[in-house]
C-alpha cells in the first residue's frame, strides 16, 4: 500500500491533539508491520509523551517493531526537552523505515532527527503529502519561521455588507450568523491558542470569550484597551481564564496579578506588530481575532493575518458600520444552512 495512506491517517489523528499539545506541534504517528497498522497515536497534552512515544506503546507485541514502519507528519526530534528524543526511542526499537511529512523548521531539530536516525542504520523517506503536513502544522511553523503567532481573522457581516449597528439597545452581542455558525466558531476556539478583541467590542457585548458550545479549552482572552477604559465588573476580569490587556500605561491598580496580566506598547505605530510581540513573548501559537472594524484593519493594513473566516447572514442592516476593507486570497466558499462562510488565505 502505499505512504499517503498511512499519512492520511496520521494527519487525522493528528487532529485530536489541537488545542491541547501547544506549544508543541500536534504530531500524529502511526506504526505499520506487512500493511497494517498496529499502533498509533498523536501528542499528549505539553509535557506527556509525544506521538511517536505513544504509537510506539500502543503495539501489543514488540517484537514486531524490527520489521515495522513508523509514519510520522512531522520528523521526530532529536533533543530533550520536557521528554527525551523521539528519535532515541525510534532507535532503541530498531524500526525499519521511518516516513516523514515534513521537516521540522525548528532549529534544536532541522534535519537532526533525521541524521539521527539515518546514522543508526535506519532507512528514511521524507516528504510524503509534505503540502498537506504542513498546513496541519501552520500555526507551529509561523511561530518558528515568521516569529509571531499564526493569526486568524473572524468577522460576521450582513447580506448588505455591515458587521454591527449604528446603535443598539442592551450590552449584547446582535447576532448576524446562525446558530449552527456561532457554535462552530466555538469549535474554532477551542483549537486556538487565543483570541484577540478591542475596546469597543468589550464595553458594547460584555463578551465571555469562551469555549460554551462546545468541549475544550477556553482559548487566552487578549483584549486591546489603550485608556484601560473597560469596566471592571466586565466578564474580562472574571479572573476564570488568562487574560492579557494591552494598554498605553498601567498604573498601580492594574498590575499583573493571577489570571490578569497587563503588558505597554505604544499606540502611536504599528499596533499589530507590537502585539504580535507581547504574544510571542507570552509564547502565543494562535490567535483568532474577533474584534470590531479598528481591530481588524490593523492588522489587514499591517498584513499580518495568515487566515480569514468571513460569514454572511442573511441579515440586512439597511446602514451600520461597514465591514473590513478587504479582497484578498480568496479560498473557498461553504453553505452553512442559511449562512455562507468564506475562507481567505494570505500566500
Amino acid at each position: 500500500m502505499s505512504h499517503e495512506i498511512y499519512i492520511k491517517r496520521c494527519l487525522q489523528i493528528a487532529k485530536n491533539g489541537i488545542g491541547s499539545a501547544r506549544p508543541n506541534p500536534s504530531v500524529g504517528a502511526v506504526v505499520v508491520y506487512n500493511n497494517k497498522i498496529i499502533g498509533e497515536g498523536f501528542t499528549s497534552i505539553y509535557g506527556g509523551n509525544h506521538a511517536e512515544v505513544n504509537a510506539i506503546n500502543s503495539v501489543k507485541d514488540t517484537s514486531l517493531l524490527k520489521e515495522a514502519t513508523i509514519y510520522v507528519t512531522l520528523e521526530p526530534c532529536s533533543h530533550f526537552g520536557k521528554t527525551p528524543p523521539c528519535a532515541d526511542l525510534i532507535v532503541k526499537h530498531q524500526l525499519k523505515t521511518v516516513v516523514i511529512g515534513c521537516v521540522d523548521s525548528n532549529s534544536l531539530v532541522a534535519g537532526k532527527g533525521i541524521e539521527r536516525l539515518e546514522n543508526s542504520g535506519i532507512n528514511v523517506i521524507v516528504g510524503v503529502l509534505e503540502e498537506e503536513c504542513r498546513e496541519h502544522h501552520k500555526r507551529f511553523f509561523t511561530v518558528q519561521d515568521k516569529k509571531r503567532p499564526y493569526i486568524i481573522l473572524k468577522w460576521a457581516e450582513t447580506k448588505d455588507g455591515f458587521i454591527a449597528p449604528l446603535t443598539k439597545d442592551e450590552q449584547k452581542p446582535v447576532w448576524i450568523s446562525n446558530q449552527y455558525s456561532q457554535q462552530l466558531v466555538h469549535k474554532w476556539r477551542s483549537e486556538e491558542h487565543a483570541i484577540l478583541v478591542g475596546t469597543n467590542t468589550v464595553i458594547a457585548d460584555n463578551p465571555k470569550l469562551n469555549v460554551r458550545s462546545w468541549s475544550g479549552q477556553n482559548p487566552v482572552r487578549i483584549v486591546l484597551d489603550k485608556s484601560l477604559r473597560t469596566n471592571k465588573d466586565l466578564a474580562v476580569f472574571d479572573g476564570s481564564v488568562r487574560t492579557i490587556f494591552i494598554t498605553e500605561k498601567v498604573d498601580e491598580s492594574q498590575e499583573s496579578k493571577g489570571n490578569l496580566i497587563f503588558e505597554t506598547i505604544d499606540f502611536s505605530k504599528n499596533i499589530g506588530i507590537q502585539i504580535c510581540e507581547v504574544l510571542q513573548k507570552h509564547q502565543i501559537q494562535s490567535v483568532i481575532i474577533e474584534g470590531g472594524l479598528q481591530t481588524l484593519q490593523t492588522f489587514i493594513n499591517e498584513n499580518l493575518w495568515d487566515e480569514a473566516r468571513v460569514f454572511v447572514g442573511e441579515t440586512e442592516f439597511k446602514e451600520g458600520v461597514k465591514a473590513p476593507n478587504f479582497n484578498k486570497g480568496f479560498k473557498e466558499k461553504i453553505n452553512i444552512t442559511t449562512d455562507v462562510l468564506k475562507i481567505y488565505t494570505n500566500d
